[in-house]
């Protein structure tokens, strides 16, 4: 046999065997191109408001696909231009950009990224790895030969704006228009268009946010190719080319106002789904009105704000490598003059500020904060502030509160949550107050008290001594001796009078009567758990321990006609085609249904009569109108009611109030317990941020009277005794249960046996 054909024997043994290796090793394990035509992204959990408004996505990939039709014709040209000019042209691979690739490898000696179409991106994307082998090359070239025979130019164009990576967590082009201008990609302009076509070709590095001088250059470069291919005119690339650019930090969707909501939603539904929904498209629909949502946050900031100026200004020097520009509604500012009737200063963005005396003077120092107040230190030339705007638009001397506070409103009928915020910042402090506090709910314990007393012979109308009251322990030391807030004891006092003034030493003598078996057994109806309430005297001051959350269930019996509402935030989950795969089984509270209907899985419980629901609607009425929470008068309703709460030493103040559509709950205190000051009660450190906020929440709901049900009656009495009256103008009406309806023969029960019930030694309180 001649050298030659030697050589081509062997040429072909050669090839044979490449063929036998290529076919064996490479294209019997290629993956079906088949699952391209149904292709399920990674996609962000994204949770959505009541009105249906994006309020927060979460996911390690940010993605949002979007067919091909809907993309602006001038980022598919720029993505071609710079990308894989000859994509119409060629059936999957470039032959002239492989073989300039080979080139510069054989000259180099170094594997190079380059010669990829965009059908082999999409190849490597969607079925292979991103390793760099020969082989990886060899699939990545026989796959981009199947999907050009199997879709078209267009179903391929799609797949690559959707998988393609685009740099902070941002897939595909959607998800890009988002995070770098935070707009949808029809208003983008050709130059954003272009920076965001420039971006895979190194998006970590080259994006405008990481690496703005470079992306400038990246984008006029695809402007250039667009050009050259004739994609725009001279004065499009000339008008382009010239802009600067406009890719900015994009604030979180949920503008900080839902956050604590959010996250709450986020929570329900990993432990409903598991760690899949951050990856699976999945849209969460929730009970949350965003209007009152952003309502309920600037109530709570305002009310802390406000709390804080009463007490001083603090002004701790500001360490800008630690502290955020925004903290809540607060901004850091850099002063620059300081003259007695204003100051100046730059914000971050370079903006000049003027703070008039009248926002600043609250931290001048004065009589009552002079021994804490460093404003002369903390506010001169070039040192740190924070600022707010005031109600009023005005720029005004702040500081970061170290108060807290929650809000949380929902519907007494329905226990949807209207609304929620969990604390002056989420990224301050994730831990949710709304849901997640236990603490005492004080004076707003006595309402179950009080109910207890109506299903027990009580009326409105019973007499209860206020006097002074000393218990003794086994031991010297163990003495308690209660006392009602103002210090001093009224006498006999009718049970509407102790609840509207709320009298501690009432509501001890009350439980005292009743017994406290009873009303630890009304708690668990309203649903406290048994280790929520301590078992001694101090219960009747509400010494036990509830959530924001919690109370809101609470004052929604007395809101809805005394039914046991279930609270929850998601109204259904859709997967990503659209089929609702979760639904929250509401029971709704139904006061027209027969008691029958009433054990239907629809409805709630009744946990109260609808005597007693009246009986404490009109109780807790009088508290706004006559009581400690009559500022709430100042929104000109007559269906509002409620109770304030303050616990000892004013470690906690809180409102719990309501209309016959909304309840609502607010709470100020400090996550340590500290002691929030004399006379910062709840009416006068928590109510504020009820009334802000109900002053929007009840714009567009009539006023519901209140209307007796079947067995109650209105009878005419004495203040002082409580007994039957000539109507004259010495006497009052009050409510009573047709059956309790007192005489002039009547023997009093006021001063009935406390129940010996095994309550706690006194020693446990100490």
């Amino acid at each position: 046999m001649s050298k030659t054909a030697l050589l081509v024997t062997t040429l072909i043994a050669g090839l044979t065997l490449l063929s036998i290796l290529i076919y064996s090793t490479i294209i019997t394990d290629l993956p079906n191109t088949a699952a391209l035509k149904n292709i399920n992204y990674q996609t962000p959990l994204k949770i959505y408001s009541q009105n249906n408004i994006l309020i927060a996505q979460f996911g390690e990939k940010k993605r949002n696909p979007v067919s091909y039709n809907k993309v602006p014709q001038k980022l598919i040209n720029a993505f071609i231009a710079s990308e894989d000019q000859r994509f119409y042209s060629h059936n999957g691979v470039d032959l002239r950009g492989l073989l300039r690739a080979i080139v510069k490898l054989v000259a180099s000696g170094k594997k190079k990224q380059g010669g990829s179409t965009i059908t082999m991106q999409v190849a490597r994307n969607f079925l292979l790895t991103r390793e760099k082998t020969y082989t990886r090359k060899i699939k990545e070239i026989i796959l981009a030969l199947k999907i050009e025979n199997e879709l078209t130019k267009n179903e391929i164009l799609e797949l690559y704006i959707n998988k393609i990576f685009l740099g902070r967590k941002a897939y595909g082009v959607v998800a890009a228009a988002e995070v770098y201008y935070g707009k949808p990609l029809a208003k983008l302009s050709l130059a954003q268009l272009a920076m965001i076509a420039g971006l895979p070709k190194a998006p970590s590095s080259l994006n405008p946010i990481n690496d703005p001088d470079r992306a400038l250059i990246r984008r006029n470069y695809v402007l250039n190719r667009m050009l050259s291919l004739g994609y725009v005119t001279p004065v499009e690339f000339a008008e382009a080319s010239a802009q600067p650019i406009t890719a900015s930090k994009q604030k979180q969707l949920s503008t900080v106002a839902a956050a604590y909501f959010s996250d709450m939603v986020r929570s329900e539904v990993i432990e409903l789904l598991g760690d899949k929904a951050y990856e699976s498209g999945l849209k969460v629909y929730t009970t949350l009105n965003f209007k009152l949502q952003q309502t309920a946050t600037r109530a709570l900031q305002k009310t802390l704000h406000n709390y804080d100026e009463r007490h001083g200004y603090r002004g701790n020097p500001i360490d800008p490598t630690v502290s955020p520009e925004h903290i809540g509604d607060t901004l850091l500012a850099t002063v620059k003059t300081v003259t007695e009737n204003q100051i100046t200063a730059q914000l971050s963005n370079t903006d000049s500020i003027t703070i008039s005396r009248e926002n600043f003077k609250w931290a001048l120092p004065s009589q009552r904060t002079a021994e804490n107040n460093s404003f002369a230190q903390n506010v001169q030339p070039n040192t740190l502030i924070r600022v707010r705007r005031s109600p009023q638009g005005q720029w005004r001397l702040s500081q970061e509160p170290e108060v807290e506070g929650a809000l949380i409103s929902i519907s007494p009928q329905t226990g949807a949550i209207i609304s929620l915020v969990g604390g002056f910042d989420f990224h301050r402090s994730k831990f949710n107050r709304a849901t997640q506090l236990k603490r005492q709910p004080g004076s707003g314990f006595k309402p179950i008290l009080y109910a207890t007393a109506l299903e027990n012979g009580y009326t409105a109308a019973s007499i209860i001594n206020d006097a002074p009251i000393v218990y003794e322990g086994t031991s010297n030391k163990a003495e308690w001796r209660p006392e009602n807030y103002s210090g001093k004891f009224f006498g006999p006092t009718r049970l509407r009078t102790a609840l509207r003034k709320s009298r501690n030493l009432i509501s001890i003598r009350l439980l005292r009567e009743i017994g406290l078996s009873k009303i630890i057994s009304t708690a668990k109806r309203f649903g406290l758990s048994e280790t929520q309430l301590p078992k001694n005297l101090t219960l009747a001051l509400g010494s036990g321990t509830a959530s924001p959350l919690e109370m809101s269930r609470i004052f929604s019996v007395f809101a809805n006609g005394g039914f046991l509402i279930e609270p929850y935030a998601i109204e259904r989950i859709e997967n990503n085609q659209g089929d609702i795969i979760f639904k929250t089984q509401k029971k709704i509270a139904c006061p027209s249904c027969a008691t029958t209907q009433q054990h239907n899985n629809n409805y709630a419980p009744r946990i109260i009569s609808p005597e007693v629901s009246f009986l404490m609607n009109s109780l807790l009425q009088d508290v706004v109108n006559r009581g400690t929470a009559r500022r709430a008068k100042a929104l000109g309703r007559k269906d509002l009611a409620g109770k304030t709460g303050t616990t000892n030493q004013q470690r906690d103040a809180w409102f719990n109030g309501f209309s016959p559509e909304i309840t609502t709950i607010t709470w100020v205190g400090y996550d340590d317990s500290k002691p929030l000051g004399k006379k910062e009660t709840g009416g006068r450190a928590s109510l504020p941020m009820w009334i802000d906020y109900m002053k929007t929440a009840l714009q567009k709901s009539p006023e519901v009277p209140l209307t007796p049900p079947k067995g109650i009656v209105k009878s005419y009495i004495n203040p002082t005794t409580g007994l039957p009256e000539k109507p004259t103008n010495r006497g009052v009406w009050e409510y009573f249960r047709q059956e309790l309806v007192p005489t002039q023969t009547t023997e009093e029960h006021h001063q009935k046996t406390p129940v010996n019930d095994n309550i706690t030694p006194i020693e446990s309180l100490f």
